[in-house]
């Protein structure tokens, strides 16, 4: 299945070939690759690009390097947190203003409400009021953080049982927090509202208001918007 190689960078082209085996169905998660030794001669290199190559697939989520025994390398399926760090890196790295994330926000989050407010289940709900309850009880003691509230809208959007949707929140996990931080910085006081806001959506959630719903999280997003208009992320 393998061909040899003879070019610059010769870990990303085995790493490109796995992938490729793996898009047409002839590796799968789960699967033992050949030994390091196999590998250097199907590939036709030495052992140092090869092992990069593995450690450039484990790094990436799709493969796992065992010892023992039964050691070696096993290809794996990605997970949603995993490919999301990727492209919260990016994202965080970019010259993003606190606007620029609430924009997008608005975008996905009102984008994706119709399926949540169809599909939350019963234990999405009570895990929200989970969430809310203990915002308002760090808000009332003093240690509430905005990762609560990322914590918060990420779940909201795993509510809508698509692991698409839950990739791409969770890649944008790292610009979500430091814009809610930008504006908490702005505006501290505002963080009792900003929970009210949240037990406003869940209720129109729990109900399959979806006009209700709309309403809430487009003021929430707006008033954020107004908050860190201008507002660089670094």
């Amino acid at each position: 299945m393998f061909s040899r190689v003879n070019v610059d960078r010769v870990s990303l082209v085995i790493v490109d070939q796995i992938k490729g085996l793996i898009r047409e169905g002839k590796l799968r998660p789960g699967d033992r690759l050949p030994t390091e030794r196999e590998l250097c001669q199907r590939f036709g290199v030495s052992r140092v690009p090869v092992r990069e190559a593995l450690r450039v697939l484990e790094a990436t989520g799709l493969a796992t390097v065992r010892v023992g025994a039964r050691g070696g390398g096993y290809l794996t399926s990605p997970t949603a947190e995993r490919l999301g760090e990727g492209l919260s890196d990016l994202l965080s790295l970019s010259p993003l203003t606190a606007a620029n994330v609430t924009e997008a926000r608005m975008i996905v989050e009102l984008g994706i409400l119709p399926l949540v407010v169809e599909r939350a289940t019963a234990d999405d709900i009570t895990e929200l009021y989970d969430l809310i309850e203990a915002g308002g009880t760090a808000l009332q003691d003093g240690t509430y953080t905005m990762e609560m509230s990322a914590a918060f809208h990420i779940r909201v959007a795993d509510s809508a049982h698509n692991p698409a949707i839950s990739m791409l929140v969770r890649g944008f996990h790292g610009p979500l927090l430091m814009s809610l931080e930008k504006a908490m910085e702005i505006a501290p006081a505002m963080g009792r509202l900003g929970i009210d806001e949240h037990l406003k959506l869940v209720d129109a959630i729990r109900f399959r208001d979806l006009a209700a719903a709309e309403t809430v999280l487009r003021e929430h997003l707006h008033r954020t918007a107004r908050r860190v208009e201008h507002t660089r992320l670094d």
